[in-house]
């Protein structure tokens, strides 16, 4: 017997040392796999300097306790977060179960029978129990348990994913909100100021002063403007109802008081500059790329060693006797224990297009991870690039703003005092308005290029 397992170790041994070599791991994550390595630092010039703030919550840089509080609130309710939630812990109770392997299997069995032959009956009594165990001896439970941890990886990297998009998403829906608010204070407040006008028309009228073309005109004006109020109301509604529903709240359940709809936050309280390579990294997609490489390299280890062999230590114990009051003397007892060497020699050409197909994989991973960092790259870029501009348009947008509302004075001055046709005043009113509807909507875009930065700068990963 002695003899017969020194034959088996050093068996199993020449084959591990032989199979090392060949079923070597790829580990090829981060630099070492990018087609062209990244940009250190992106610098925008001619803009405001700051820093990325340190709290990785950083929609609380624009000041809105409303904004925080929903953010919370989607954070704690919203249903695709949730359901990212439960993959990651389907993989972590995956990986548990691949750990189990490392432990023997028990089991035991109790059974009795009574039979009759020729006349002659017996009865059986036994109790056993049986014990199973795979010895790692080549690491293929191993590689199942790397895979099982880069697989947990890529939960967790999809996790902190679907948590940026989400911030992201409720910051710009909210923001978007605030927009068509102050848009809708805009109208009311040069409603107001067209009905003045109208009045003064009509009253210079009545005095015969002009004719009711000028009269006609101020209230094609204000009934214009006028009538732009329900279509906001019915985008704010839409947008609060797509909001409700990050939130994980029924449409038109949400309400929400956003406070002063005349203020909206500045988007030059955080302006990044000079952004390091290193808050790129932790992206969550390129996260989960690097993560997916090393479930597939772990994957090409494990078909590599389906051709090694299998090492497993069985083992019995049980008693058996016909009379149950014998069950437990000494020569009722039985036991069984020793290794059993199981290799499959040829299995058609099944596991080389295994080994194969894994290596594929591996490659398409990689291919998918420089796919991932180039379009990475490319966001940061143009979110940089869209702030920048959004931030020179509102410069510009409030200077044409002032000399609109100049315009507008001075053209109905003149119109009081018959210098010049209704005509110069009704196009001073349009031109006005559009020019404070402009400067909110640049408003807006500088906002939500700033969420964007953030975002593609991979966000807010709580953990």
């Amino acid at each position: 017997m002695r003899t017969v397992l020194r034959a088996i170790t050093l068996c199993l041994l020449a084959t591990a040392a032989t199979c090392n070599a060949f079923s070597g791991n790829r580990n090829n994550t981060g630099d070492d796999i990018l087609r062209q390595p990244m940009p250190d630092r992106w610098i925008y010039t001619g803009i405001d300097t700051g820093t990325i703030p340190e709290d990785n919550r950083w929609w609380r840089t624009f000041g809105d306790t409303v904004l925080d509080s929903i953010i919370s609130l989607g954070i704690e309710r919203n249903l695709d977060l949730a359901q990212a939630a439960r993959r990651m812990d389907i993989a972590r109770l995956a990986l548990a179960g691949t750990r189990s392997a490392y432990y023997p299997t028990l089991s035991a069995d109790a059974s009795y029978q009574r039979s009759r032959k020729s006349g002659v009956s017996a009865n059986g009594f036994s109790l056993g129990a049986d014990l199973s165990w795979e010895i790692d001896l080549f690491g293929k439970i191993s590689s199942r348990v790397k895979a099982g941890k880069a697989s947990c990886d890529v939960s967790r990297a999809e996790y902190r994913g679907a948590m940026v998009s989400l911030v992201a998403q409720i910051a710009r829906s909210y923001m978007d909100y605030r927009v068509l608010q102050a848009q809708l204070e805009v109208a009311r407040m040069h409603l107001n100021s067209q009905k003045r006008v109208l009045k003064i028309s009509q009253a210079r009228y009545d005095a015969g002063l002009v004719s009711k073309l000028d009269v006609q005109q101020a209230k094609v004006v204000y009934g214009n403007t006028e009538a732009s109020i329900p279509a906001i109301e019915a985008s704010m509604q839409q947008t609060l109802d797509a909001l409700a529903i990050l939130l994980g709240e029924y449409p038109g359940q949400l309400n929400l008081a956003p406070g002063d709809a005349s203020n909206l936050p500045t988007a030059r309280r955080i302006i990044p500059a000079g952004i390091p390579l290193d808050l790129l990294r932790r992206r969550p997609d390129i996260a989960q790329a690097e993560a997916q490489i090393a479930v597939y390299a772990a994957q090409t280890g494990i078909a590599k060693k389906d051709f090694l062999p299998t090492l497993t230590l069985d083992g019995s114990i049980g008693v058996s006797s016909g009379d149950i009051d014998n069950l437990f003397d000494s020569n009722s007892f039985s036991y069984s224990i020793g290794p059993t060497l199981s290799w499959t020699i040829f299995e058609g050409l099944g596991r080389k297009y295994a080994v194969e197909k894994a290596r594929v994989q591996v490659e398409a991973a990689i291919d998918s991870y420089n796919l991932t960092v180039m379009t990475a790259i490319g966001e940061v870029n143009n979110a940089m690039s869209a702030y920048s501009a959004a931030l020179r348009t509102i410069a510009l947008q409030r200077d044409v703003l002032d000399n609109s509302q100049e315009a507008f004075n001075l053209s109905l001055d003149q119109y009081r005092q018959g210098l010049t046709s209704f005509t110069n005043v009704e196009n001073a009113q349009i031109s006005w308005l559009n020019c404070a509807n402009s400067l909110v909507a640049s408003q807006g875009k500088a906002l939500d290029a700033l969420i964007d930065i953030y975002k593609a700068l991979g966000g807010s990963p709580i953990d």
